[in-house]
């Protein structure tokens, strides 16, 4: 099958590529940038892409797949059509399943269970068994299953001593450890801890116990070697954290989420436990942070920690309910709106840091857009507004606190693996 997708902006910072052409794809890979002929326009099916933007495929590296043990919530499969239906052709699925990701089986499991689909799913295994953060995992065996990095997830890696361990491991595979930074001793709340918490009376959980935690891995970093990315930033302090580690040229990365550029610990008046997520919503300061954080390449991606939950899980006290939001098709949305519109990221910097960094920092190749190359692609509608609808979600679940909001900018089409997600289908190319 012979698609041209026409006179869309190309772009992709690794390239040095932004300029408006035609891209000829057929069976799966790109044939022509420009120069097409009129015999080609004939024979292809032809999408008008006037004024939309086509990059190399976003990636999303920090997705909870919930497969396998909680496929009520979500499975490699929903999830990977969410996925698509955001606009990524890739994710990587962190290990905190039932059983965890701690098993080169686990590992094989979803690699095979997401095999025929359009979007690439790269499972990223446990640091510890269980991630109880007792005993390291079979580090090497997991890598050579297809484990793309470590993590315990949902936990801290509990003491500076397994951490060593684990970076003396991951060094020899050139993987990053992932860190859920939050010290335990400090995290016994529901939300932020601050003014809002007091006037709540809702325990709250202070920024300290994520600075701690990123203080403590980036000097074991300067000290042992290896790679460290930081899941999920939240704090101002944190992000200076990491500015100054990089300055001092120390192997530290590091992701935000849309929750954590877009809302704030406001939110939580509401009582709705769509609002409540760990690392808990923080102030505006540290919204603006983050913001700049991004801006000035501090914080190397965006991922969306995409956390499904079922419906009577999150309709409980807000103290009681799990954490977590789904995030794969609100993602890019609010990113364009709340940092391209905003003039905090260019388009540019928006594809490096949702298609090149977060495959970089996991060692996965980045797509490239020329002629030899296979088509893997994301189509985004920069200047479409729509209005978030949870219930026409491709995801199994629902809890999401961004429903019915209006956004501007949206994914219209991805394509990998010989197949295309547009118009609300898949088919193969």
């Amino acid at each position: 099958m012979k698609i041209i997708l026409k006179q869309v902006r190309l772009i992709n910072p690794e390239q040095k590529l932004d300029e408006k052409n035609d891209l000829l794809i057929e069976d799966g890979t790109i044939k022509k940038v420009g120069g097409l002929t009129e015999t080609d326009f004939k024979s292809s099916q032809v999408l008008e892409l006037e004024n939309k933007i086509c990059s190399p495929g976003f990636f999303d590296m920090h997705v909870h797949l919930r497969e396998p043990g909680r496929e009520d919530e979500e499975t490699v499969e929903t999830g990977s059509n969410a996925a698509a239906a955001g606009g990524f052709t890739g994710v990587a699925c962190l290990p905190n399943t039932n059983p965890d990701i701690d098993s080169a089986e686990v590992v094989r499991f979803i690699k095979e269970k997401s095999k025929d689909h359009l979007v690439d799913v790269f499972p990223i295994a446990a640091a510890s068994l269980g991630r109880k953060g007792e005993a390291l995992s079979p580090m090497y065996e997991l890598f050579e299953a297809g484990a793309v990095a470590f993590s315990d997830d949902g936990t801290v890696i509990k003491n500076a001593g397994m951490l060593r361990n684990a970076l003396e491991y991951s060094r020899n595979f050139g993987t990053p450890i992932i860190e859920h930074c939050e010290d335990e001793s400090l995290s016994d709340g529901a939300m932020n801890e601050g003014y809002t918490s007091t006037l709540l009376g809702l325990a709250g959980i202070p920024n300290v116990a994520e600075d701690i935690i990123v203080m403590r891995d980036i000097m074991m970093v300067e000290f042992i070697g290896g790679k460290i990315h930081i899941a999920h930033i939240s704090s101002k302090n944190s992000v200076e954290l990491v500015r100054q580690a990089k300055k001092k040229g120390i192997k530290v990365t590091a992701e935000a989420t849309p929750h954590h550029f877009t809302l704030t610990d406001e939110s939580v008046k509401t009582y709705d436990t769509n609002y409540k997520m760990n690392p808990p919503l923080r102030t505006q300061e540290d919204v603006d942070a983050i913001r700049l954080g991004l801006k000035d390449g501090t914080i190397d991606c965006i991922a969306s920690d995409h956390a499904p939950h079922a419906i009577e899980e999150k309709e409980m006290e807000f103290i009681f309910a799990p954490n977590g939001i789904l995030g794969l098709e609100t993602s890019v949305g609010l990113a364009i709106t709340e940092l391209v519109q905003k003039k905090i990221l260019s388009f540019a910097l928006l594809v490096e840091k949702y298609a090149i960094n977060p495959r970089k920092i996991l060692n996965i190749p980045v797509p490239q857009i020329k002629v030899g190359e296979k088509a893997n692609l994301s189509i985004i509608d920069p200047s479409m507004i729509w209005t978030v609808d949870v219930s026409k979600f491709k995801s199994k679940s629902k809890n999401s606190p961004f429903d019915q909001r209006l956004l501007t900018g949206k994914s219209i089409a991805v394509i990998n693996n010989n197949k295309m997600f547009y118009e609300d289908k898949f088919v193969t190319i």
